[in-house]
C-alpha cells in the first residue's frame, strides 16, 4: 500500500512520518513513534486498553486509523508524568491501588484524564460513565473509582 505523510502532534512534539493508509493509530504509536504505554487488548474497540486522547477526547486507538489524526493533538499515557513525577491521576492509581496487573491502567488513566479535562469535578456516576468502556479483569473497579476521586480531591490532573 502506498504511504503518505502524516503530520500531527504527539505528546506535545510535532511529528511528520510516512505511514500507510491502513495503519492503525495504536500501531503508529507503538511501532513508529516508539510509545509502548498504549496497550493492545481486544483489537476490536471493546476493552479500552488502547485509549488515548485526540484533541483532548478519549479515542480507541485500535480502531482508529493513524491518518484520521492528521493535524490533531494525540496524547498517550507517556504524556502524563513530568520526568519521574507522576501526575495526580497516576499518583491516585498508585496510592489507592487502582492498578493490579497494570495492563488496563494506561487506558483507564487516559479515559479519566479525558473526563477531567471536560469536567474537573465529576460525580461518581460521571466517573463510572467515563470509564464504562474500559475493562479491568483484576479489580472490582472500586479502587479505580477511588483513584480518580483521589486525583479530583488533590486538584485534578
Amino acid at each position: 500500500m502506498a504511504k503518505s505523510i502524516l503530520r500531527l502532534t504527539v505528546n506535545g512534539a510535532e511529528r511528520e512520518d510516512a505511514v500507510s493508509g491502513n495503519m492503525l493509530l495504536l500501531d503508529y504509536l507503538r511501532e513508529v513513534v516508539g510509545l509502548t504505554g498504549t496497550k493492545t487488548g481486544c483489537d476490536g474497540g471493546e476493552c479500552g486498553a488502547c485509549t488515548v486522547l485526540v484533541d483532548g477526547r478519549p479515542r480507541l486507538s485500535c480502531i482508529s486509523l493513524a491518518s484520521s489524526c492528521a493535524g490533531r493533538k494525540v496524547e498517550t499515557i507517556e504524556s502524563c508524568a513530568q520526568g519521574s513525577i507522576l501526575s495526580r491521576l497516576q499518583k491516585g492509581f498508585h496510592e489507592k491501588l487502582g492498578s493490579q496487573c497494570g495492563y488496563c491502567t494506561p487506558g483507564m488513566i487516559m479515559a479519566a484524564k479525558g473526563l477531567l479535562l471536560k469536567n474537573p469535578n465529576p460525580t461518581e456516576d460521571d466517573i463510572r460513565d467515563a470509564l464504562g468502556g474500559n475493562i479491568c479483569r483484576c479489580t472490582g473497579y472500586v479502587k479505580i473509582i477511588e483513584a480518580v476521586q483521589s486525583a479530583v480531591a488533590e486538584g485534578g490532573l
